[in-house]
């Protein structure tokens, strides 16, 4: 499509148009696990169209099968008002459909420029000057910034992400997917994310987002669509619609959208941390000269650019990971003794006798184990704690099986469901609950709501703080800075290993943490 007849496209009234992309009926199963379910969608050229839903509603489904991963059981899908069988992500691009998948799928040891032509079928000789050419024109064309001679592992994360679309604009992609493209974004990232799609819709692109960020989809979207339970709900113009309607529009009834924040009560501190310093296995100094204090009775949000050290900071006061000497992790409990957490393995710290829950980034790797069924994976914090050489089977199914009512899990097959058959929020519902089952008074939590849909979110949110109320210092480290800002009392702010401020959940400003996430920001500590 020539750029005049772009822009004129863009123009033209949506029900005149059409459609880039028309999927009629589409149905997709997984063994007895239904995804889609007769699901028809339009994608009009030169819009940017929200897809929402809860987790495992099908919406990543869906899309991978307009980009080629998965075929239809049923079904057909349109581009350009003709009928298209898309069976591979080659087919995709040459109908100029790409996506941007939530993990990166790039070489870190090649070029910006050298991975955008990986596996094209580009003569023996590859001219690189010509892709090099062309990076530049794109990035020209679109407000993009990127360096094609710079090695990705040299990349932050948002230089990745642009990478990831630039790559699928070199293919000629005219429609893109960008599955949660702002998950590990600071404000001012997004918005230059932002703006590089206005400028491809006003190309005439159409621009599909995956997000779960109400606030996103109402500043950046043209119309939204919603799935429920695999079934397309319906569609509304953004204009026409509200964060609040929306959510009903997933979940299927009112959910309550206010992130509750009681002033803390009875504060005295739980953890101390001093000069923490971490070095990995590479040499790579992953935390430098780290102090602060988490609080009974409070919620201490750590925010920072995904890599910044927030993983090695949980991590080490779990006893998973090394500390530098000088190092010190000073644990208090509820009757005021104090323990030395430096160098002592998770069992040695249990065996202290601190009450201690962790909920790592790691869902199905370090959290829970995927081939075990829900109540098999109570077993892992308690199997030591009985005095019996044998386990005590019953306890950890009536566990589960209280997790799996009180929090709502979705599960086909109550407690004997392997774990990895689960979607990713109702994984996350298993691994908190079996956490804070056990009357923590530390709990350390990462990333707890990443790729969570509203109702699940909230539904952390809540827990978090009935631990607070109940006296548990809580450590949540998230990546959505609205949240943060609505939900913790003080926010711990990393940048590359270190300490950039601490500031007060309820006066500090998003554009102020992004800032010092950066290291742009005014560096302060208010402890």
């Amino acid at each position: 499509m020539s750029e005049s007849n772009r822009k004129a496209a863009a123009r033209e009234p949506q029900e005149k148009r059409v459609p880039a992309v028309r999927m009629e009926h589409i149905t997709k199963a997984f063994g007895l696990k239904t995804a889609n379910t007769d699901v028809c969608l339009d994608i009009y050229p030169g819009e940017i169209l929200a897809l929402l839903g809860e987790n495992g509603s099908g919406k990543t489904t869906l899309m991978n099968m307009l980009s080629g991963i998965y075929f239809p059981d049923a079904g057909e899908i349109f581009v350009n008002g003709r009928k298209a069988a898309i069976k591979s992500p080659k087919d995709a691009y040459d109908l100029r459909i790409g996506m941007i998948h939530q993990h990166f799928k790039l070489v870190n040891v090649l070029t910006a420029a050298e991975n955008i032509i990986l596996g094209l079928n580009e003569s023996v000789m590859i001219d690189l000057k010509k892709v090099r050419g062309a990076v530049k024109e794109i990035c020209s064309k679109y407000g993009f910034a990127m360096d094609p001679d710079k090695k990705v592992y040299d990349m932050s994360v948002s230089e990745k992400q642009t990478l990831e679309i630039i790559k699928v604009l070199y293919r000629g992609a005219d429609i893109l997917i960008l599955d949660e493209p702002t998950a590990v974004l600071t404000p001012q990232e997004t918005q230059k994310l932002f703006s590089v799609i206005r400028n491809m819709k006003a190309d005439g692109k159409s621009v599909v987002i995956i997000t779960h960020k109400l606030h996103e989809v109402m500043e950046i979207s043209d119309r939204v669509a919603v799935l429920r339970r695999g079934e397309y709900i319906g569609d509304i113009a953004t204009k026409d619609t509200n964060p609040q309607q929306l959510t009903d529009m997933m979940v299927g009834r009112s959910v309550n959208l206010n992130i509750e924040r009681p002033e803390p009560v009875n504060v005295k501190e739980c953890l101390r941390i001093e000069h923490l310093s971490v070095i990995d296995e590479e040499g790579v100094r992953k935390l430098d000269d780290v102090s602060f204090v988490a609080n009974a009775g409070e919620i201490l949000g750590v925010a920072g650019v995904a890599g910044s050290g927030q993983k090695e900071l949980l991590e080490v006061v779990a006893g998973l990971q090394q500390a530098q000497p000088g190092s010190l992790v000073i644990y208090t409990d509820r009757d005021g003794k104090t323990s030395t957490l430096i160098g002592k393995t998770p069992m040695e710290i249990k065996k202290l006798g601190v009450h201690l829950a962790f909920v790592p980034e790691d869902r199905l790797g370090m959290g829970l184990v995927g081939n075990m069924d829900i109540a098999d994976n109570m077993l892992i914090r308690s199997y030591m704690d009985g005095r019996s050489m044998f386990v005590d089977i019953g306890k950890s199914r009536r566990m589960a099986k209280e997790i799996v009512d009180e929090f709502e899990v979705v599960t086909p097959g109550i407690v004997d469901t392997a774990v990895r058959k689960l979607s990713g929020g109702n994984v996350q519902k298993v691994l908190v609950g079996r956490e804070i089952s056990g009357d923590p008074s530390l709990l350390m939590s990462a990333y707890a709501v990443r790729g969570l849909d509203i109702n699940t979110s909230y539904m952390i949110y809540r827990l978090m703080n009935e631990q607070k109320k109940r006296g548990t210092a809580v450590i949540f480290v998230g990546e959505d800075l609205d949240v943060l800002l609505a939900l913790c009392d003080r926010i711990l702010v990393l940048c590359s290993g270190r300490i950039s401020g601490i500031v007060d959940g309820r006066s500090a400003t998003k554009e102020e943490v992004g800032l010092m996430m950066t290291h742009l920001g005014k560096v302060g500590d208010d402890e």
